[in-house]
């Protein structure tokens, strides 16, 4: 490591060449994490309910290079792109099989079917109205959900284990992993049968190594167990190992990395089983959510190309339009489909968490905008509805739900 001459740059060599490392950025991030969870913490004392997530967005923003003036460089993008893959690691993690098969996973699989209609209906429209350039990409976006961004809200609230939760669960797992494959499929500029062959290989490589996992899971868990409280930490460094081979695998082979992240959080829970592994998630989630998940959000806040969504007026329009579009795409068929299951407070509030996007709005704009299918100003408006959501629907769905009573609670074994 040697310096540079500037007090804020450090250059690190790497074989590509040298790494740029701007300290007081990278402490201005953390610094930001921290007073979000600060913020959060004593508001949460006095009976306000805020996701930390909105508070490390908005401050992403204040610190970025359209306020304070710091700018996002590789050295961050690349701890950024970490948390993201720790983040649908939660919610691979998250989802059990055993909880959301049958009614729940069948209707998260209709109600993204009706999405898709909706979603690539109205992006249709907007591009015979020359608002958009691409249907497909732009219906693409629309028909999302951010359950891994709703992770930690739903962890934070006690809801992951509410019959409220499992519902909600079911719906953004389909919601998160089919825009992945429609991204891995159909948004990819190689060829679709050629994209197939990339993914059947891919899971087949996830299949065997969570059969692997699973069948040595007799021998390695209780070692794992005996050095949960040592330094070894045995536990935390393979599922780091597990969750970083994929992510490397799935961008070898020319995937989205964030299929490896979910793919490693599916046979760690597959790992597990019944298994109480409380104090192994506590560890994990210190990790992920104390310092690299947080990374992705600020990141997220500075990344926010104000100029382009402030420069106009249409582009301010676009913002509060693709904001109440998710909404609508991703929200109408909660009201809809789940009247004999849950009541109508409780549906309105699965149709504004449903519509919480964030992470993969980024990942379609930035593949539409680098192959000319998406202008720079329609990117920063589906981005900033994206914002926007993330912001307040999450929030209005916690304020409907109100406190979840202790019988709300649905056991594994009694989840379908």
């Amino acid at each position: 490591m040697g310096a540079l001459g500037r007090a804020d740059q450090l250059a690190i060599g790497a074989t590509s060449g040298l790494l740029v490392v701007r300290p007081a950025a990278f402490l201005a991030i953390i610094i930001a994490a921290a007073t979000a969870a600060t913020f959060v913490a004593l508001a949460s004392s006095r009976g306000m309910v805020i996701p930390v997530v909105v508070v490390e967005l908005l401050l992403g923003v204040v610190i970025g290079p359209h306020v304070i003036g710091f700018h996002v460089n590789g050295f961050t993008s690349f701890f950024s792109d970490l948390g993201l893959a720790l983040l649908f690691f939660f919610a691979g993690y998250e989802i059990e099989p055993s909880r959301i098969r049958g009614q729940p996973l069948r209707l998260g699989l209709i109600g993204w079917g009706m999405s898709l209609v909706l979603g690539y209906s109205l992006a249709g429209a907007l591009s015979l109205a020359g608002v958009v350039l691409s249907a497909l990409y732009t219906g693409s976006a629309l028909t999302t959900t951010a359950i891994g961004t709703l992770i930690p809200i739903l962890s934070d609230s006690g809801e992951l284990r509410s019959r409220f939760g499992l519902f909600l669960l079911a719906a953004g797992a389909v919601g998160e992993f089919g825009p992945l494959l429609v991204i891995t499929l159909v948004l990819s500029s190689q060829g679709t049968l050629h994209n197939a062959l990339i993914l059947i290989a891919f899971i087949a490589i996830a299949v065997v190594l969570g059969v692997a996992t699973g069948r040595s899971s007799r021998f390695t868990i209780p070692l794992f167990e005996r050095t949960l409280e040592s330094s070894s930490q045995l536990a935390v460094r393979w599922i780091l190992v597990l969750i970083f081979a994929l992510v490397l695998i799935a961008y070898h082979l020319g995937l989205d990395l964030l299929l490896g992240g979910f793919a490693a959080g599916l046979i760690t829970r597959h790992m597990l089983g019944t298994r109480d592994a409380s104090v192994f998630e506590s560890k994990l989630t210190a990790i992920a959510f104390g310092a690299f998940v947080p990374f992705f959000f600020v990141v997220s806040g500075m990344n926010l190309d104000l100029p382009a969504l402030f420069g106009s007026l249409g582009s301010v329009a676009k913002m509060f339009l693709f904001f109440v579009l998710f909404l609508v795409v991703r929200g109408l068929p909660a009201l809809l489909l789940y009247r004999q299951v849950l009541g109508r407070t409780d549906r309105i509030a699965l149709a504004f968490m449903s519509s919480t996007q964030l992470p993969l709005v980024l990942a379609i704009t930035t593949l539409a905008t680098a192959n000319g299918h998406m202008r720079a100003s329609t990117a920063a408006a589906l981005i900033g509805g994206a914002v926007l959501s993330t912001l307040c629907y999450p929030v209005i769905g916690l304020r409907l739900r109100g406190d979840i009573s202790e019988e709300e609670e649905v056991p594994a074994a009694a989840a379908t």
